[in-house]
């Protein structure tokens, strides 16, 4: 696992791809609203 590994992030980053371990955002707004109805 490292800079030539196609699914690890670094891998990715390195390739310049992108997928479940480097999404292009991160969804943290996506997060907070699913607490908060978890939390209802």
């Amino acid at each position: 696992m490292g800079k030539g590994d196609r699914k690890s992030r670094k891998g990715k980053i390195t390739k310049g791809t992108y997928g479940n371990r480097r999404p292009h955002k991160a969804n943290k707004a996506k997060e907070q609203t699913e607490t908060k109805e978890a939390a209802k």
